[in-house]
């Protein structure tokens, strides 16, 4: 995210980050490390693993209960977690991008508290579309759901490539092969999907001729039984389950 930020022109004076391991991309940017943070910052964005914010928050209570407006992108923990901590008039922002957020592709859902205001949420989409796509949710409910689905998303796609590729390597190709036409035909399928007008199963639908190979595969793919249809409802459930599971301690 601080790459994107810098990339469109934010100064890096204006940055502080408080990292007790900053890699040598971070400390070659130019922004503040581990230094005295401002009284009064407009922003503070909490990026940690939820096992580490014990150690996080108490540095930024006396932050809290005022203008600053804190956008968390750390997984699993909820507002009334940082509004306990930070104090109830704390702006809070919660997000959830997902990985491909490196490349610039990333979706990232947000949601904010009572405190937040219409400007607060402009800020956080502002920040956040730097690396993608945001969208906003109705209320923090969804956020397990969109952990589910796009929060660890990226890693079904990925697995997906993989068993693609080994099923390539079963027909005969070489493994480099069989794993260079997964990538690519996963790659193009996702960008026809994004810039294309038609919806998703209407592209399938161009692409499967009556009778065909296409047809084959999408016979077993589909089925309602053991295809791939009921196996995405169960993961992505078991992944918005543990999401609650997280939160809820």
């Amino acid at each position: 995210m601080l790459e994107g930020w810098l990339k469109r022109g934010l100064p890096t004076s204006s940055v502080w980050v408080m990292d007790p391991n900053p890699s040598d991309w971070l400390r070659g940017t130019g922004v503040a490390i581990n230094e005295e943070l401002p009284e009064d910052p407009a922003i503070v964005l909490v990026a940690v693993k939820p096992q580490m914010m014990g150690d996080a928050l108490p540095v930024l209570v006396p932050l809290g209960n005022g203008s600053t407006m804190f956008l968390s992108v750390a997984a699993g923990t909820l507002i009334s977690s940082f509004e306990t901590a930070l104090g109830p008039d704390t702006p809070i922002v919660r997000a959830m991008p997902n990985t491909p957020a490196a490349v610039g592709q990333g979706i990232t859902a947000i949601v904010g508290n009572a405190n937040a205001s219409a400007t607060h949420m402009d800020q956080a989409e502002e920040l956040l579309s730097a690396v993608g796509e945001v969208v906003r949710l109705e209320g923090e409910a969804q956020m397990d759901a969109v952990t589910g689905v796009s929060g660890s998303g990226p890693a079904y796609v990925f697995h997906m490539i993989e068993c693609l590729a080994a099923a390539g390597e079963a027909e005969g190709l070489a493994p480099e092969l069989a794993m260079q036409l997964a990538k690519a035909t996963v790659a193009g399928a996702g960008a026809l999907a994004m810039q294309a007008s038609e919806d998703p199963a209407q592209l399938r639908r161009n692409v499967t001729s009556p009778n065909g190979t296409t047809q084959a595969g999408l016979e077993v793919l589909m089925d309602e039984g053991n295809g791939l249809p009921p196996l995405v409802r169960a993961t992505v459930a078991a992944a918005a389950g543990r999401s609650r599971e997280l939160a809820n301690g």
